[in-house]
């Protein structure tokens, strides 16, 4: 399909229609037929603009639904499940909720848009670029930034752990590229390596507690910090009418439901917004279209509050627009749109039994307190959000396929690029933050912890889920010697760092993280050249 840009304008349209390498697979939107089709020649700049702030779009879509639905329901269903933290006693499943659930809500854009990435094989390129890409941006920029934003002690035997099955895990992808496929057992190798650095997480932390007997002494100079006074973050209910303690009414009072909804719909804080500056509202206007439409179709969990987020008729209506949202999102709603015995389509019938199921609900519950069952909005909310998740990785990956066949470039530099950069930029700013609060060692612990999460889980489900009997292996033939340039880089900086944190003493600082930036530039210019044939590279 890149052979469009070689023919003659008035030929894109034909070509693009008619080449079945063009056809996008998946999606609401045909970005290919839109820019060569839609709009002509002389406009394919402005085609190009309305694209890349799309794409922009796109991740704040993302991050919004993983931060403020997502991640909730995982941690309220991790609750329900007792697998919630105890820091006052160090129980076990303190450790087993960050490497599993904590993991898999801040790492779930990156695994779903590795799913989707891999879901095609003119795509797979997207999704190796940017599970390296990621990997080299954490391991160097983010690490190297904490290093330069706080000078600190890193926590020895979790880094030391975290950098071997790290680069094992970067060996076996360099491996399974190297062949060009991925074997029924390779794929379940990669999710049964996360089963053990979960398990060695796990026993670790036991072993030192046992020899710690139990006590709360401090923590090692191997073990990072837990925050114990932080100062408090904003509220991040996404009801704009709980404004904290000080906003309380000192009775309460009963409101009726029309209020309730009303105030459970609102996404904007108006005491926080007048206090904010100019750039924060201007982001959160982009931000409110999202946020009310996934407030209108994500129910959210808060085990924190009194009365668990409920509310009544937010939540009755939740039964009705998040089934409806699973089917028209789940194949682009092919499976939606499917008309039972040619006559009935399937979300008519959704819609009726979900708004008899909603009727009941809300006559047998009341507006004050949630009901027995309320935890299964956790597993609905879940649901709902990771299609909204999936749904966005798909038009993220489609949109970036159209934009490689735009400019001819290759799927691995987009994705070592933006796909990236955008996956990459909240872990960025909470971990820079968080380092600025003092826990360093933490934010620090966090670059390594996080990424493992996404090579395995990212790279070993995506190709399993595409496996199928008659054909049980992924073919990963790398579309550039860029690949290589990759899996280079990022098993050399994992090197460096395995040689001169402890060659410091695990003392990291200003010199350290000015090395690592310095490395991740010269990294990306030798990729860029790599990419436009400036430097040549002889492929396996």
């Amino acid at each position: 399909c890149w052979e469009v840009r070689e023919h003659n304008s008035s030929e894109w349209c034909h070509f693009i229609r008619s080449n079945p390498d063009c056809r996008l697979d998946g999606g609401f939107l045909d970005y290919l037929d839109g820019v060569f089709c839609v709009f002509p020649p002389r406009l394919l700049p402005l085609a190009v603009t309305l694209y890349a702030l799309w794409l922009l779009y796109l991740f704040i879509i993302l991050g919004v639904t993983a931060e403020k639905f997502f991640c909730p329901n995982l941690s309220a269903i991790s609750t329900n499940l007792k697998l919630s933290h105890n820091v006052a006693v160090f129980s076990l499943t303190s450790p087993l909720h960050g490497v599993t659930f904590l993991a898999f809500g801040n790492g779930a854009p990156d695994v779903f848009s590795a799913v989707v990435a891999f879901s095609d094989p003119r795509t797979a390129g997207l999704a190796i670029g940017a599970v390296f890409g990621a990997g080299v941006f954490v391991t160097t920029v983010v690490a190297g930034g904490i290093a330069l934003v706080k000078p600190f002690t890193a926590a020895s035997r979790p880094f030391l752990r975290d950098v071997i099955f790290y680069m094992v895990a970067v060996f076996l992808t360099f491996v399974v590229l190297y062949l060009g496929r991925i074997r029924l057992g390779e794929a379940l190798g990669y999710l049964g390596l996360y089963v053990f650095y979960v398990l060695t997480v796990v026993l670790c932390t036991w072993i030192h507690r046992r020899q710690r007997g139990d006590g709360l002494a401090p923590p090692a100079a191997w073990e990072p910090e837990m925050p114990t006074d932080v100062e408090e973050p904003e509220p991040s209910s996404t009801n704009s009418g709980d404004y904290g303690e000080e906003y309380r009414p000192l009775l309460p009072s009963r409101e009726s439901s029309l209020r309730i909804l009303a105030s459970a719909l609102s996404p904007l804080d108006y005491r926080k917004w007048r206090r904010k500056p100019w750039y924060w509202r201007l982001f959160k206007a982009f931000r409110v279209p999202v946020e009310l439409v996934l407030l209108l179709t994500v129910p959210v969990v808060d085990p924190d509050k009194d009365d668990l987020n409920w509310k009544r008729p937010l939540n009755c209506l939740h039964i009705l627009t998040s089934p409806l949202l699973c089917v028209l999102t789940l194949k682009s709603g092919a499976y939606g749109l499917y008309q039972i015995q040619g006559v009935f389509p399937v979300w008519a019938l959704v819609t009726l039994v979900a708004s008899a199921l909603a009727l009941i609900i809300f006559i047998t519950t009341s507006n004050e307190e949630p009901p027995k069952y309320h935890c299964v909005f956790a597993f609905l909310g879940f649901l709902a959000s990771a299609m909204w998740i999936n749904a966005a990785a798909t038009e993220l990956v489609n949109i970036l396929r159209t934009l490689g066949i735009i400019f001819q470039l290759s799927n691995t530099v987009l994705g070592l690029t933006l796909l990236a950069w955008g996956n990459s930029i909240g872990d960025t700013f909470s971990d820079l933050t968080m380092a600025r609060q003092g826990y360093p060692r933490m934010a620090f612990s966090a670059c390594f912890g996080g990424i493992i999460f996404n090579i395995l889980v990212g790279v070993g489900l995506g190709c399993l889920l595409q496996m199928t009997s008659s054909q049980p292996l992924v073919k990963l033939e790398p579309d550039s010697p860029l690949v290589w340039v990759l899996a280079g880089a990022l098993g050399l900086s994992l090197v460096f760092s395995l040689v001169t944190v402890p060659a410091q003493c695990f003392q990291l600082g200003q010199p350290y993280g000015v090395c690592l930036i310095a490395s991740y530039l010269l990294f990306l210019c030798v990729a860029l050249l790599t990419e436009f044939r400036v430097i040549h590279f002889s492929t396996p």
